[in-house]
């Protein structure tokens, strides 16, 4: 399935927020996706985060990108990711506005997944949970010239998907924040926080779990 992108400006809590929007004919779901964090040169054209968007509109979703605060068009300032969490769910109004109210599939990489766990409480708090979630070199723990990640337990389907030579956020990090939560987390041997070279990866783990 394809769908040509679209750049949307969205109304947010603190001004505009800009978004890649790809929707094709008669979308069965919407997949919110983020991206990293915008202090290392995040955005919503990242290579991960372009990833995801792609998988999902394969799969028939509507795919949504916006970029977090003060990346690209997007209006106010980082906020460690609070701002960003309500920002995503402003983005998430608007798409069931355009497209129906469908099953929501969140999908993030890095930072971006970090605030699709907060995204995902707040959804479940509301009686509204998401579909399925996907994270990719999910920031949990202390990561290096950043912060500390207290990321959110997830849903005990959520593909978490990390590679075990990621210098940013350490593959312990992640299996500890998924022990306690009976999470598995899918390996790819070799592959760096960026997936560099293994980018199709996340597309097939994504495509073969959810068609299981």
């Amino acid at each position: 399935m394809r769908a040509p992108e679209e750049k949307l400006l969205i109304a947010g809590p603190v001004g505009m927020i800009d978004v890649i929007m790809e929707r094709p004919d008669a979308p069965r779901g919407i997949a919110l996706i983020a991206h990293p964090h915008p202090i290392g040169g995040g955005a919503n054209t990242n290579k991960v985060a372009y990833t995801l968007a792609r998988t999902f509109v394969a799969l028939g979703y509507a795919a949504f990108r916006p970029n977090f605060r003060s990346v690209g068009a997007s209006e106010g300032e980082h906020d460690e990711g609070r701002g960003e969490t309500d920002d995503l769910l402003a983005v998430l109004d608007e798409a069931k506005r355009r497209c129906g109210d469908l099953p929501v599939a969140l999908a993030g990489f890095s930072f971006g997944a970090y605030c699709q766990s907060r995204v995902a409480k707040r959804l479940a708090d509301a009686g509204h949970p998401a579909q399925r979630l996907v994270l990719v070199g999910t920031a949990a723990g202390f990561v290096e010239g950043a912060r500390h990640y207290d990321t959110e337990a997830v849903p005990h389907d959520t593909i978490v998907i990390h590679g075990s030579a990621d210098t940013t956020v350490p593959l312990a990090n992640v299996f500890d924040w998924a022990r306690p939560l009976d999470l598995p987390v899918v390996v790819v041997p070799g592959a760096d926080h960026f997936f560099h070279r293994r980018l199709h990866l996340i597309r097939d783990i994504v495509i073969r779990a959810w068609r299981h």
